[in-house]
């Protein structure tokens, strides 16, 4: 890699709403390029030739639709929002067009490859499998149905996001709401001139409250509230993308869209991926059990006769019962989980482990003064840069997720990718996160490292983090681990007012704690992959997308539907996962599974962190995931640790 490569790809995103407008039709401009120079060639081909103009063409694209999506999720200009919007749907639209050129399916698929080494021929075997999964081979009215579906498609996703992008509601409550909240939440959210304290649905505000506030009809207010987003505006929106989806599917001849969507997974088929909900619901079933007993009895020292747990009461159980009967008080790590330290920590000790360093970009332009860059170093090289945009604001994407800015391409471009986050910003007050912040910002900085490693492919179409969607999770929970482990956290997590590391004891304490409350978290993550899976499993005429909530949360969890929420409508996964919501438990099975190497070698070793690092991250999806996990473990995954984890007593 040569070291004068430079990342540049943040100037399509920071220069006014025309120029970036210029800049993805300069995209599609090249792309169009591109492709006819390859329809134009004549065999005998040169493989390599015709290989190179169609991965650069393709990659001008993909390119400039990630940093439309940045720019869509983040950029604080209303207009450059819309006008990211437009062009996601102009670049989606060329991209369609391309994968349903026969002439270049033609080309691509009469190429001797016998020549090339193994991952050029997977990443083939990859590309003409999609031309074939869009339609190509198919008669000419079918592809223009395909074609039309997949652009409408694109706009119900888009107007599906936005609804839940602009959806942030307050709700306005006494000060006596916030007792039991910790101090600085409550110096942060003063009485207004009415008296009353406004809590926001954004994460920073409502998971502190649900978590700590006493006064239950308070959190059922906010709990209620939060799962109206996206109402009304999304009941249409969803009906029309599982109608359309289905229809894709059904057109290209498959049973649904769930078939048709994990046929390229791990998974492959939705058979398997119902099946592997099941096997995961019954493992854990009596866990579950257990875990709500210890609900109710604990409700009902608070109201004696309680006769259920209502899911407002939920969090704020767990948090007391693991205060009272494991002693652990979730407040008390906070000290030592102020946001700069935890950055700074996560920076050093991912450094340490894959043996590089991060240099900060002080003078980087960015999109907005919160966003910071950074330059990833090896022995001197450059390896890429990334983006930290950690806070909220308004119009901002609302969870935690790595978007990639630029795919790299070994010689040719630097890899480039943005962590959007959501964490309290430092300001008058010290900005200290939950421990579960922690465990998200290690989940997403895991993501990144992944892009940046594997951006160095020999093709751009195989970069970074595009292996098959269900295992593409796992690198990142694996990363989880550290933020669990006392001697990973105490190079970081000092109390912001005295220095004091934080106590291995309160660690081990924590953990203990964690153990309570897995059944109820692990049916509820098979609710959502339930939901996710049979949402597009079922006939899209007779579906009702909230009665299907009813009946299936009933059957996953303990906590029945409550009439008049509609949680659904905000579940961005039924537009981005689709039906594949599975793959996030599918991925922890294999990340217990790859960290029982750690387990055994030390968790602050850089020998089996490099190790890793070559076998499974910088491959990127050069080869199949599978394969990737066999030569870092020397066998296949299997099921041990994950059910070890899962049986584990609290």
């Amino acid at each position: 890699m040569s070291e004068t490569l430079v990342p540049d790809a943040v100037r399509h995103i920071t220069c006014p709403p025309e120029a970036f407008r210029q800049s993805g039709e300069e995209a599609m401009a090249a792309a169009r390029a591109g492709i006819a120079r390859l329809k134009s060639l004549r065999p005998p081909y040169d493989v390599s030739q015709v290989l190179e103009v169609y991965d650069e063409a393709m990659a001008s694209l993909d390119d400039a639709a990630a940093q439309a999506s940045v720019a869509r999720n983040s950029h604080p200009d209303s207009a450059m929002r819309d006008g990211a919007e437009a062009a996601e749907q102009a670049l989606e639209t060329l991209a369609t067009d391309i994968r349903m050129d026969r002439g270049v399916y033609d080309v691509l698929s009469s190429l001797d490859l016998s020549g090339q080494d193994a991952r050029t021929r997977k990443w083939m075997e990859k590309v003409l499998r999609d031309f074939r999964r869009s339609g190509v081979d198919r008669d000419d009215a079918t592809r223009a149905r395909v074609k039309e579906l997949q652009e409408e498609l694109v706009r119900i996703g888009q107007e599906f996001s936005r609804n839940m992008l602009q959806d942030t509601r307050t709700v306005s409550l006494p000060p006596s709401a916030l007792e039991g909240l910790p101090e600085d939440y409550v110096r942060a959210h003063p009485p207004g001139a009415d008296g009353q304290v406004r809590i926001t649905t954004d994460y920073p505000d409502i998971v502190p409250f649900m978590t700590y506030s006493r006064d239950a009809k308070a959190r059922e207010q906010m709990w209620r509230v939060f799962r109206m987003r996206g109402h009304p505006a999304n009941l249409d929106v969803l009906q029309r993308m599982v109608a359309r989806r289905h229809e894709l599917a059904t057109l290209l001849g498959y049973r649904n869209w769930a078939a048709y969507a994990t046929e390229d997974k791990m998974i492959r088929d939705e058979k398997a991926a119902a099946d592997f909900i099941a096997k995961i619901a019954t493992a854990s079933g009596a866990r579950m059990e257990r875990d709500y007993g210890t609900l109710l009895e604990r409700k009902r020292r608070d109201e004696p006769g309680a006769e259920r747990v209502n899911p407002w009461d939920q969090a704020y159980l767990e948090d007391r019962i693991k205060a009272e009967q494991y002693a652990f008080d979730s407040q008390a790590v906070r000290p030592y989980f102020e946001y700069t330290r935890v950055k700074q920590g996560m920076l050093d000790l991912t450094a340490k482990m894959f043996g590089v360093t991060y240099r900060k970009v002080a003078d980087a332009t960015v999109w907005h003064p919160d966003v910071e860059a950074y330059d990833v170093l090896e022995d001197g090289a450059l390896l890429g840069r990334f983006y930290l945009d950690m806070h909220p604001r308004a119009d901002k994407y609302k969870h935690a997720a790595q978007f990639v800015l630029a795919s790299g391409k070994a010689g040719r471009r630097l890899p480039e990718g943005v962590l959007m986050c959501n964490f309290p910003k430092p300001g008058t007050e010290p900005a200290l996160l939950q421990h579960d912040d922690v465990e998200t910002f290690l989940h997403e900085f895991g993501h990144l490292l992944h892009h940046i490693f594997g951006g160095h492919t020999r093709w751009a179409g195989v970069s970074g983090v595009r292996t098959e969607w269900d295992f593409v999770e796992a690198p990142s929970q694996m990363l989880e681990e550290w933020a669990r482990d006392a001697a990973s956290l105490q190079t970081f997590a000092k109390h912001y007012q005295t220095g004091e590391p934080l106590p291995a004891e309160l660690v081990t304490r924590m953990r203990r704690a964690d153990e309570f409350g897995k059944g109820l978290w692990v049916r509820q993550q098979m609710f959502y992959a339930a939901l996710s899976l049979e949402i597009y499993r079922r006939d899209p005429a007779q579906l009702d997308a909230t009665a299907l909530v009813r009946e299936l949360q009933g059957k996953y969890t303990p906590f029945p539907y409550v009439e008049g929420t509609y949680f659904h409508l905000s579940f961005g996964h039924l537009e981005g996962y689709s039906s594949n919501y599975y793959t996030y438990m599918w991925s922890l099975v294999i990340a217990k599974d790859l960290f029982t190497v750690f387990q055994r070698e030390g968790l602050l070793s850089s020998a089996p962190a490099k190790a890793y690092r070559r076998a499974v991250l910088e491959p990127g999806g050069s080869d199949d995931a599978a394969r990737l996990v066999h030569a870092f473990l020397g066998r296949d995954y299997d099921f041990h640790a994950y059910e070890a984890w899962l049986n584990k007593a609290a």
